[in-house]
């Protein structure tokens, strides 16, 4: 154990001997009430947990995501926010990545990298690229093993910046294998 880890216990012990004290002096002759109370708090937050993780299990029916219509076509809803969200398997890992036509790159950032197993670290990054943030420098890797449905490519080249960025970002170098269709609020991508 390190000198972190002991001092996080040692905080944790003098907040709980705190608490406790402040509890026993408070309701001194009444250890019922304040037993009742706890178990109150207690259910609450078994309560709050359970909705949390009822909230994410149904959060995939009530926010839509791509599906498969046949072995050739993924139909994919539109966000809130406007955008087309596409779920990539890329090895045996699930990433998001937005889809952007007016993008050129398959561009990933620093903590998707590294969730691959890239470490943005070790890479050169030679190229640049103009984003809504400035210009980012980037450096080349290569995806394997990367699937969309059933429809599955065995490398495909992409971009790691050194910018800040949450997810990826799908440009035309991937979305240009597909046929692209915008019916309503949905993207087909069929190949």
């Amino acid at each position: 154990m390190d000198g972190d880890m002991t001092a996080r216990l040692l905080y944790l012990g003098l907040l709980i001997v705190a608490v406790g004290g402040y509890v026993f002096v408070e309701f001194r002759g009444r250890m019922g009430q304040a037993l009742r109370q706890a178990a109150a708090w207690g259910l609450i937050i078994v309560g709050l947990m359970a909705g949390y993780g009822l909230w994410t299990d149904m959060r995939s029916t009530l926010v839509p995501r791509q599906s498969v219509v046949d072995a050739n076509t993924i139909e994919i809803p539109r966000a809130p926010d406007g955008h087309y969200y596409v779920t990539l398997q890329i090895g045996d890992r699930d990433m998001t990545f937005m889809a952007d036509t007016g993008a050129t790159n398959i561009v990933i950032g620093r903590d998707t990298a590294e969730s691959l197993g890239i470490d943005p670290d070790a890479l050169v990054y030679l190229g640049t690229a103009q984003t809504a943030n400035g210009i980012v420098r980037t450096a080349r890797v290569t995806l394997e093993d990367v699937s969309l449905g059933p429809i599955q490519d065995a490398r495909l080249n992409a971009y790691v910046t050194d910018g800040d960025m949450e997810g990826g970002l799908l440009g035309m170098d991937y979305l240009g294998r597909f046929r692209i269709e915008i019916a309503g609020d949905r993207m087909i991508l069929t190949r």
